[in-house]
């Protein structure tokens, strides 16, 4: 008892469980039944995106149990509490797309919030979709306590007709059954097998690419990513991060001291080893941004540039999670890049040792060819790319795996919403050879910067996935495959060179240098600049004109407040 006095001394819920003049406070954790041994042990927040929206989070609560018995087994007392989740498959190709970036913010917010009012001293947060992943992780590194990472676990595979199938087969189907190659009756069987467990989207999407970062930033404990939502492994994972997190207590390793910049480029090392989603670009700048590390797009472009695409994953591949997890998991991936040179080794990890540490006993598994060795990768440079021209001076993100052709330059035909382009590729009103633009749907214009992915995956099942090419300042779901390009910066809302577009200017994407360029000179750009007006909202009040007014760019992260380089004093230290 005098050991967790003594740390007591330092945590901040002392403020709420120590002194006479504490006694009320007591009151309600005597009322849910604690005991006077637990409210003087270290509170520890268990966090969870439960609700029954989607698979994705159905199974966290499950796995929250758990995890507090893990923080009970080593003395610490565990809270649990739930924040929202908005599932990027549900609101996908309509106007709930609009809450879906949006969602991050609230997650970390009401994350930081629960932590900050209830003062308590240890976080253990678990997530299962594309924004609640990066939300909880931003938490983390922003209120700095110790804290560990769990992600809910993978979709399994779907299975049609003795094919594997997920969720992105489905969006492309819809596009099939546009053309009449699917019949009513195929959408109709495939929709019911697609999705056949409890887990996130099961392929290299931004869920799954988020979890691969989680173990390479330091974060998640290894192997706990790659265990599929289903697999009772996952519990096991479970209660010994609530264990763990009480170590990280006792040893004071906080988040700030694993999420290095030099953690961040190993981060965004697995997302191109791996093929993930381009949404990476994005939220590894907000996580920085939390530290206040500067790592904008430009420098996750960089690292992505100088890294080799070595696991055969789903979308550009033919693999899914639960195809790496059971051939050696995250940690094949990561061992393999560390031992040919790309990820450093010396950065901490929630284990209290260091990633080289941890990695040292995996060994290589000859018998798979879901994850290359480093030096003999399916392409020398990565799955994802960054790009910057005259019409992305902010940069813009686009994802290579599985792609031969990666250059392509084409008329420009313009949309200003997702709905007007959704209607054009139903309608086939577009032809062969254009470059599609979707503008007015960043961060601010959007507001909320969508992902198209029901516009991608429609152009896909028609064929015409490699015959036309596609540019947004909004975003791409981690299921698109193509030639899309997301996140161009300025966004249009702003001015950027995106709403400067006019039907039939002449864009060249090229992802081997790195360009996106439009064949206009600077002084017709600035003529039509001048000429451009701002583009009125129907989004006047509720929070998505809040998140617009707050807002900022897509090359930053799309972060809503000053971050951690700001900040005089981290929650941890109150």
């Amino acid at each position: 008892m005098q050991k967790r006095t003594l740390i007591k001394d330092r945590l901040p819920s002392r403020h709420v469980t120590e002194g006479p003049s504490r006694a009320p406070h007591r009151s309600y954790l005597y009322a849910m039944g604690l005991t006077k041994e637990q409210i003087h042990q270290p509170l520890v927040g268990v966090a969870s995106c439960w609700n029954e929206a989607a698979p994705c989070n159905i199974a966290l609560m499950r796995q929250a149990q758990a995890v507090k018995k893990g923080v009970s087994a080593a003395n610490g007392t565990p809270r649990e509490f739930c924040t929202i989740t908005v599932t990027d498959g549900i609101a996908m190709g309509h106007e709930g797309m609009k809450s879906s970036l949006a969602s991050r913010e609230v997650i970390a917010d009401s994350v930081e919030l629960t932590m900050r009012g209830h003062c308590y001293d240890a976080l253990v947060g678990l997530a299962g979709c594309d924004k609640s992943l990066p939300g909880m992780m931003m938490a983390m590194v922003r209120l700095n306590v110790p804290s560990i990472f769990i992600y809910g676990g993978s979709i399994l595979p779907g299975s049609f007709r003795g094919q594997t199938v997920t969720v992105q087969d489905l969006f492309e189907a819809v596009g099939k059954h546009s053309v009449g190659d699917m019949s009513d009756e195929d959408l109709d069987e495939l929709e019911q097998v697609a999705c056949p467990s409890a887990g996130s989207c099961g392929a290299q999407f931004t869920a799954n690419t988020m979890a691969t970062v989680s173990e390479a930033i330091g974060l998640a404990l290894p192997y706990s990513a790659g265990a599929p939502a289903p697999y009772e492994i996952r519990d096991r994972f479970c209660m010994t991060a609530g264990e763990q997190v009480m170590d990280l207590v006792h040893r004071n390793i906080r988040p700030r001291d694993i999420v290095t910049r030099k953690a961040l480029e190993n981060a965004a090392v697995v997302v191109a080893a791996s093929g993930g989603s381009t949404n990476a670009g994005l939220h590894l700048p907000a996580i920085a941004h939390e530290c206040g590390i500067d790592f904008d797009l430009h420098d996750v472009a960089e690292v992505f540039r100088r890294t080799p695409y070595i696991a055969d994953l789903k979308p550009g591949g033919k693999y899914v999670a639960k195809d790496l997890f059971e051939v050696g998991g995250i940690p094949l991936l990561m061992k393999t890049l560390l031992d040919h040179g790309f990820l450093h080794g010396d950065c901490m990890t929630v284990t209290g040792r260091t990633i080289a540490e941890n990695l040292e006993k995996v060994p290589w598994n000859p018998d798979q060819d879901v994850v290359y060795p480093a030096n003999r990768p399916i392409t020398p440079t990565g799955g994802v790319v960054g790009l910057k021209g005259n019409l992305a001076p902010e940069g813009a993100i686009v994802k290579v795996a599985g792609m031969k052709n990666l250059r392509f330059s084409g008329p420009a035909r313009c949309f200003d919403s997702e709905e007007e382009a959704f209607a054009a590729v139903t309608g086939r009103t577009y032809e062969e050879g254009e470059v599609l633009v979707i503008r007015y749907e960043g961060p601010k214009g959007g507001p909320g910067m969508r992902e198209m992915l029901s516009t991608t995956a429609a152009l896909y099942g028609q064929g015409m996935g490699d015959k036309v090419a596609l540019i947004t300042d909004g975003r791409f779901s981690g299921a698109t495959r193509g030639f899309c390009i997301g996140h161009v910066g300025p966004e249009a809302a702003v001015g950027g060179p995106i709403g400067l577009l006019k039907d039939g200017d002449i864009v060249t994407i090229d992802a081997v240098a790195g360009t996106l360029e439009v064949a206009l000179s600077d002084e017709e750009l600035a003529a039509r600049r001048a000429q451009w007006q701002p583009r009125e909202t129907t989004f006047t009040s509720g929070y998505l004109w809040k998140f617009a007014q707050q807002v900022g760019s897509a090359e930053k992260g799309a972060v809503t407040h000053p971050g951690g380089r700001a900040e005089l004093r981290a929650y941890a230290d109150v």
